[in-house]
């Protein structure tokens, strides 16, 4: 069974601010952004957006690349768990056709 991919703000937390003795407040002033926004990361209550991910780069020498891959994962493991409440009709099969032939 696949590794469930963890949420990228706990990455966030156990690679960037506790390395380095930062609290969420020191990490947002290095980041540039505000205690909440770290804050919303860190506790898994948003994800990491493009401009975050240069973010943490510029300031933890790390790859933006790698931090939007780590918030991908993620989601798309998060997407598979709710694919079966996804309403889809795969193309091919007769209730496509039938669903065509009916417009």
């Amino acid at each position: 069974m696949p590794i469930e991919p963890v949420h990228p703000g706990q990455l966030v937390r156990s690679q960037c601010l506790e390395p380095h003795g930062l609290s969420v407040a020191d990490g947002a002033r290095v980041l540039g952004v505000t205690r909440q926004a770290l804050n919303n990361l860190v506790n898994c209550h948003c994800g990491i957006s493009p401009e975050m991910a240069l973010r943490l780069a510029k300031a933890f020498s790390t790859d933006a690349e790698g931090w939007l891959q780590h918030q991908l994962a993620y989601d798309l493991a998060q997407a598979k768990k709710r694919a079966g409440n996804l309403n889809v009709v795969p193309v091919g099969s007769r209730q496509v056709e039938q669903q065509v032939r009916l417009i």
